[in-house]
């Protein structure tokens, strides 16, 4: 089998485990007592470089980096993300770590809570504030979601570097065509049902955005009640959540390489924040929403309160691909073929936060 690296952020700590073969090991953790919120593991240089999003009690948030698969870390003397004076903001947390593609080498977003968006070009070494959206004429109304006010997804687009998407809660999903200078809302059809007006131009709650493998126009959103999908880049957005036993959730996760497929994890309701129908369940579907089916070989079969949250389910790059997923009751769960079958690495670790995996060598 592939050999895998699986980084598990939890709310004291970053476990890293490693597959060789078919048998896992897992380290003891870094970063004690700390929040890991994000984590990025980009594979585009000659050694792959973990970027960890961390939060102490005592000295606040920070970016650190290793470029040996968590051996050393490396942490900036000055902030590696933080808001300039004119903004009269400061970082409560990084939400969000991503490495672009091959189209802007070097290149890493972060995104933060209040919600901003900052880009490094020095593989996240250091980052300054993508102005135009902070500024953004809608950003006076935007509101904090019940997790907070965070931008916690960026997309980025393998055919041109100056297409990014982000979604942020509670304000909904924007993107640009020309590297930030410009943003525009896209969530039509995203509703918001917890509003006066429930198909507002933003103010949607969306928990996760995710794009399909095969084809970069299609994506999948995960919203607070609500699975869409769009086939033109976010321009319009279609209900995909008829067929599963909940449309209300935080997790998505697209295959890495088969197009039409992609992974969610239902909760009961936003009042009921746990596994529908109290059932241990990943839902994949393969037909871009037309149809779902529930997944859960290996998995619990009892009573189960485990809640998934937005960034603890995640695909390595296999093939057949790696599914992964952590809960709020410290349990890690792998699949290695598609989400067939799963089974459980590690039990009793502190509330996961968030699942980052890739293929070595």
């Amino acid at each position: 089998m592939t050999d895998v690296l699986l980084t598990v952020g939890t709310r004291k700590g970053l476990f890293i485990g490693r597959r060789h073969g078919g048998s896992w090991t897992f380290g003891d953790p870094h970063f004690n007592a700390q929040a890991i919120y994000s984590i990025a593991i980009d594979t585009r240089g000659d050694e792959p470089r973990l970027l960890v999003g961390g939060d102490s009690a005592h000295w606040g948030p920070s970016v650190f980096h290793s470029d040996d698969l968590g051996a050393t870390w490396v942490e900036p003397k000055r902030p590696a993300v933080k808001f300039p004076q004119f903004t009269e903001a400061s970082l409560e947390r990084v939400w969000q770590l991503h490495p672009a593609g091959p189209e802007a080498p070097g290149v890493v977003y972060a995104g933060t809570e209040p919600a901003a968006l900052f880009r490094s070009d020095d593989r996240g070494e250091s980052f300054e504030l993508v102005r135009p959206l902070w500024e953004h004429p809608t950003r006076s109304k935007w509101v904090p979601g019940g997790g907070g006010e965070g931008l916690h997804t960026i997309l980025t687009d393998r055919r041109d570097a100056g297409a990014v998407t982000v979604a942020v809660s509670t304000a909904g999903v924007f993107r640009t065509r020309d590297g930030g200078e410009r943003w525009t809302p896209a969530n039509k059809g995203v509703s918001a049902v917890f509003l006066p007006d429930p198909d507002p131009e933003f103010g949607q709650c969306v928990h996760k955005v995710t794009r399909d493998a095969a084809d970069p126009d299609r994506l999948y959103l995960q919203n607070h009640w609500g699975v869409f999908r769009s086939d033109d880049s976010g321009e319009h957005w279609k209900d995909i959540g008829a067929g599963l036993p909940s449309d209300f959730g935080f997790a998505a996760a697209a295959h890495p390489h088969r197009g039409d497929t992609f992974y969610v994890f239902p909760i009961n309701a936003d009042a009921d924040r746990v596994p529908a129908g109290h059932r241990c369940r990943v839902f994949r579907t393969r037909d871009a929403g037309e149809s779902w089916e529930p997944l859960t070989q290996g998995l619990p079969d009892g009573d189960h309160y485990g809640t998934v949250l937005r960034d603890a389910l995640c695909t390595d790059d296999a093939d057949p691909a790696g599914v992964y997923f952590g809960n709020r009751n410290g349990e890690v769960y792998a699949s290695a073929d598609d989400g067939d079958s799963w089974q459980q690495l590690v039990s009793h670790l502190p509330d996961v936060l968030c699942v980052r995996a890739a293929v070595l060598g």
